[in-house]
């Protein structure tokens, strides 16, 4: 299993830590319950390290499609008003991530990134409406080649508390390229054209970078 660059130095403290601990129960505890701290404690290191696994993937560029941008669920498909970019009626596609999904994020157009902003916010659970507004969210506008705009919005969750997200402004990208990383259980909401025709519906689980969300 490959990991994520991210996830180095989550995994390392977190091996010490898990080590550590059962090296102390072992000299001090009782026989029960070092086998109890052990059968307890070995999951949760398995559970860091798989959270921050990173699959290779065969991703088939298709400029004229928007990808999911993450693994996941879809929690909404619905016409909203993006007031931080567009100012206007826009088609909003969520995807939620659970901890035991996958959390690289994959730009979903190619193009070049227009705009790009971070902003600090609470921490509500992900798949609730306002954590696309409220919540700590990072902003990324892609511009297509035919003009087109397309808005990929990262948003923490209740656990959550890092967003990372690499293209910078001006960055030329295409759907090989990772958007960023979530640290555990977040939301990625992309903003579409109102007429948008979709592929998918509510409930349905996608793979990001490899499920067609819509063709523009």
């Amino acid at each position: 299993m490959r990991v994520h660059k991210e996830g180095f130095l989550v995994i390392v403290v977190a091996f010490l830590i898990w080590l550590a601990l059962n090296i102390v129960v072992g000299i001090t505890g009782e026989l029960y319950f070092r086998c109890f701290m052990f059968l307890v404690s070995t999951p949760v290191l398995v559970l860091v390290i798989r959270f921050f696994r990173h699959p290779r993937r065969s991703i088939e560029l298709k400029p004229n499609s928007v990808l999911s941008p993450a693994d996941g669920q879809i929690v909404a498909i619905e016409e909203t008003i993006e007031s931080e970019y567009f100012g206007d009626r826009r088609l909003q596609v969520s995807v939620f991530m659970s901890v035991y999904n996958v959390h690289v994020n994959w730009v979903p157009v190619p193009g070049i990134v227009k705009y790009f902003k971070h902003h600090n916010g609470r921490f509500l659970a992900a798949y609730l409406p306002k954590s696309s507004t409220d919540n700590e969210r990072a902003t990324t506008v892609i511009q297509m080649a035919d003009g087109t705009e397309i808005l990929a919005r990262q948003i923490a969750g209740a656990v959550a508390k890092r967003i990372i997200t690499y293209p910078k402004e001006g960055a030329i990208v295409n759907q090989r390229n990772e958007l960023g990383f979530i640290r555990f259980g977040s939301r990625v909401d992309i903003f579409l054209p109102v007429g948008t025709k979709v592929y998918i519906e509510l409930g349905q689980l996608v793979t990001g970078s490899q499920t067609v969300i819509a063709d523009l």
